[in-house]
């Protein structure tokens, strides 16, 4: 912590820019971690119990209503009621076949759940790819303002090189702290977000089926 002051303290305004960026992107790394491990757990464990639910109903709208209880970040309600949707009369829609008008449907309510479920990854994947460049930028911009201030005092040793490169030093290891966790937590959820995607698509799939079956 006191190299860390004395790094502060010696450093110049790129510097400390670059220090308030990673602390900046550590931040908003964080919170959007955080906020993604609490949607996607409840997404996957609302996925678990609402699909068996429905498919246990005896009506559609009495699926429907367990799906509006059990379905609390709203990836699956948005699917049934593309399904049930009727098309505006007139319309190039209604023009349609009703497999056609399904598909259609059912595509665009899957792409509005699974990107609710994807926000933030492209966030996390940014940080985790540029933060080690960016406090590597740190390190080497430390270590110049440090030998630029050394060869002005006039006296140049080991000593007095040492300590300036090892403070410089840090900012690699602070832009490494900041993007582990963003590429640890990006691998992460893109696996939930996959297994997710996978199971909407199977319930889109059979929803489709059953109602032209009924058709």
């Amino acid at each position: 912590m006191q190299g860390f002051e004395t790094f502060w303290n010696a450093s110049d305004a790129i510097g400390r820019a670059v220090t308030l960026l990673l602390l900046a992107m550590s931040v908003a790394s964080w919170v959007t971690i955080l906020w993604k491990l609490w949607v996607l757990k409840r997404a996957r464990k609302d996925i678990e119990r609402a699909v068996p639910a429905f498919w246990a109903a005896p009506s559609v709208d009495e699926g429907r209503n367990r799906l509006n209880t059990l379905d609390r970040e709203q990836v699956l309600v948005p699917l049934i009621e593309a399904a049930t949707a009727k098309a505006a009369a007139g319309t190039l829609e209604s023009s349609a076949h009703l497999d056609s008008q399904l598909t259609r449907r059912l595509r665009d309510a899957l792409h509005r759940g699974l990107a609710h479920m994807q926000f933030g990854q492209v966030l996390l994947a940014s940080i985790g790819s540029t933060a080690p460049f960016i406090g590597l930028f740190g390190t080497v911009w430390g270590i110049y303002h440090a030998l630029v201030a050394i060869a002005t005092a006039g006296s140049i040793t080991i000593d007095k090189v040492a300590g300036p490169v090892g403070e410089a030093l840090i900012m690699t290891a602070a832009g490494l702290a900041v993007a582990i966790p963003a590429v640890l937590a990006y691998n992460l959820f893109g696996k939930w977000v996959g297994a997710a995607e996978a199971e909407l698509e199977g319930f889109a799939h059979d929803l489709r089926e059953m109602l032209l079956d009924k058709s």
